[in-house]
């Protein structure tokens, strides 16, 4: 009986939780304190950050040499390809879908020739590459093999590993085996590094939160309830229902799935960042009877192409705009918003504030749905909060894409698989 009492203290995701309420609490009693208390999470995901390209460097270089051939690293990519394409199109008409039926900033009637057009300017003024091919593409050659690993350029540290761990591939599997045994020897031990620095996710989670609250306080939440509320039933919807229909006809439960992946959502949603759960994400998938070439693959590669819960807020977000300053949209503005997402949502690659700089050339890319750049200055006080339901519809959406895409390429022990979705505290991050 007392073991069962003690046991919930024991774990990492029940200090988690208490470090959000505690978080929101100092946050709104002592906002200074909670200001102040923001270096907690910057340097947490400074030091993940270090962690995140050696983790995703070690997983594809090790899982690719141990295909059995390139043809089924070409087959992983094609199916990957497919399925972002289809499930981001599917989230932006999500966004729209919702944008159109609960009509968030409806009644607002906002005026933005009140609005300040400097407000933006960091913003309009990035590159305006951004969202097109050819940026991705330039952006994923890095300029020197270091400076992936130290900022965590998922997309190039993915190209480095790719050319490596294809050049591997030619050599004999007596030199294959070679290679790879310093290479699993040093991905052990950055694993144990990444387990110790988890055990800090509860105060991360509290300066984060802290933070937030103190910041922008519980006012701006409020004031802009109705867009928060709609992006959270849109993010759920996506989630539960068309990932829920995807898994089912893959014959997998998406409430057991989630429940499996549940302590990985915890600390995402803490620390509004995805990269907290990068590594064990792709650490319990791997133990959970996914392919390890499959998961190096997928994660990584996800996280730069498949922004599921980005694109919702990407079109819902352009929706709102409209509602809140009177702009009528025709149902041909909504499918040329749709359209113009489908290219420009990929820019959100590795760019700081990406969302705003998307949003932001969405509208400058569609002058014929009148909606004025400068409008997305209403959105920066609250897109803090918005961040957190992103980044956790995000890690949803790309580890059931991993699953989905190693299942449909035969990637996946399926035995083992519903075993870890029947048990899942077996199968929780471990060093």
């Amino acid at each position: 009986m007392q073991t069962r009492i003690l046991k919930p203290l024991t774990s990492l995701a029940f200090w988690v939780v208490v470090a959000i309420i505690a978080g929101i609490i100092v946050g709104i009693i002592a906002p200074e304190l909670g200001v102040a208390s923001k270096p907690g999470i910057d340097y947490f995901i400074k030091a993940l950050k270090l962690l995140i390209g050696p983790i995703i460097f070690l997983t594809i270089v090790s899982g690719i040499i141990g295909l059995e051939s390139l043809k089924e690293l070409g087959s992983i990519g094609l199916k990957a390809f497919i399925y972002f394409e289809v499930v981001s199109t599917l989230s932006l008409a999500v966004g729209i879908f919702f944008g159109e039926t609960l009509r968030p900033g409806h009644g607002m009637h906002l005026d933005y020739t009140k609005l300040d057009p400097h407000s933006i300017d960091k913003y309009t003024t990035a590159d305006k590459d951004v969202g097109s091919m050819w940026a991705i593409l330039k952006g994923a050659v890095p300029s020197d093999p270091i400076s992936p690993f130290l900022s965590a350029n998922t997309l190039q540290v993915l190209f480095m590993a790719l050319v490596v761990a294809i050049t591997l591939s030619f050599l004999k599997a007596e030199h294959k085996k070679i290679c790879l045994k310093p290479l699993e020897f040093i991905q052990h031990y950055v694993l144990k590094i990444l387990s110790f620095l988890m055990l800090f996710s509860p105060v991360a989670a509290f300066s984060a939160m802290a933070y937030l609250i103190g910041k922008f306080g519980i006012n701006s939440l409020l004031g802009m309830f109705e867009l928060l509320a709609v992006m959270a039933v849109a993010c759920l919807f996506f989630i539960f229902v068309v990932l829920g229909a995807i898994c089912y006809f893959a014959k997998i439960n998406i409430f057991k799935f989630m429940r499996f992946i549940a302590k990985e959502v915890l600390v995402v949603f803490a620390t509004s960042s995805s990269e907290t759960a990068l590594g064990p994400l792709m650490q319990k998938l791997e133990r959970a009877g996914v392919n390890r070439g499959a998961v190096g693959l997928i994660i990584p590669t996800g996280y730069s192409f498949n922004l599921d819960c980005t694109n919702i807020y990407l079109s819902l977000s352009v929706i709102f705009l409209a509602y809140a300053f009177d702009i009528p949209l025709s149902i041909e503005h909504l499918i040329s918003i749709l359209i113009v997402l489908m290219i420009t949502s990929k820019g959100a690659v590795g760019v700081t504030g990406s969302g705003f700089i998307v949003l932001a050339g969405t509208l400058a890319a569609l002058p014929s749905t009148g909606i004025p750049v400068v409008t997305v200055a209403v959105l920066l006080g609250v897109d803090k909060f918005m961040s957190e339901m992103r980044a956790v519809g995000n890690l949803c959406g790309n580890a059931v894409g991993c699953v989905i895409i190693s299942i449909w390429d035969k990637k996946v022990d399926m035995d083992k698989f519903r075993y870890a979705l029947d048990n899942p505290k077996e199968f929780e991050f471990k060093s």
